[in-house]
């Protein structure tokens, strides 16, 4: 399924509607570039989408290009069109695209297609292979509390955001067809294997259920 589908927007709309979409959107995407070693030369970017987050890492590293990695062709175009000759695209699932030495491995908004906890793992342990000595492994995300309550003052929070853009009814219905088709894994169920996979994990930001992570 390709990100329009999946999010049930047109494709042209996707970064004007993401930030509806998303609390603090910017500023996650900002906290995550500012963790790129900025002498960085190869930055891979799992599920690339427009290339938001790419865009800012290479202004962070300017020596950097960018392995884009991403299962819609169409979206692969818009990330062409912004990143230009700063990268190079790869159309596919980034769970079985081959992924090259690096000295940073990002992910902003991708990871919770990944099913399972044993594919992630999986994942987590093949990033921490190709990852050059002191790379970096930064996610963007969504990482509910594990507590009950804590889940639904959260939730409560996301709907607030998206109902500054849509009626209560489809703020409802957004959240409802997300949490259908996408998988997010309790903040210390991932700190968890980012560990098992061999990073020292640090929490670089944290607000209601979005967290940006560093693996190093």
């Amino acid at each position: 399924m390709g990100v329009a589908s999946h999010l049930g927007i047109e494709l042209s709309e996707y970064d004007a509607r993401i930030r509806t979409f998303i609390p603090d959107y910017e500023e996650m995407l900002g906290v995550a570039a500012s963790a790129l070693p900025p002498r960085a030369r190869t930055v891979v970017d799992l599920g690339i989408g427009t290339g938001a987050l790419s865009a800012r890492c290479v202004d962070r590293a300017p020596r950097a290009g960018v392995i884009g990695i991403d299962v819609d062709p169409e979206i692969l175009a818009l990330a062409a069109r912004r990143l230009r000759d700063r990268a190079t695209f790869v159309s596919g699932t980034f769970l079985r695209t081959p992924l090259p030495a690096c000295d940073a491995v990002v992910a902003s908004f991708a990871l919770h297609h990944v099913r399972t906890r044993s594919a992630k793992a999986a994942l987590y342990r093949r990033i921490r292979k190709v990852l050059r000595p002191r790379g970096r492994f930064i996610s963007v995300d969504a990482q509910p509390a594990r507590d009950a309550a804590a889940r639904r003052a959260d939730r409560a929070a996301w709907l607030a955001h998206l109902e500054r853009a849509y009626t209560p009814r489809q703020a409802a219905s957004l959240l409802a067809a997300w949490a259908h088709e996408d998988v997010y894994m309790p903040l210390e169920a991932e700190i968890d294997l980012l560990r098992r996979a061999g990073f020292a994990v640090d929490v670089l930001w944290r607000k209601g259920t979005f967290a940006v992570l560093l693996g190093a």
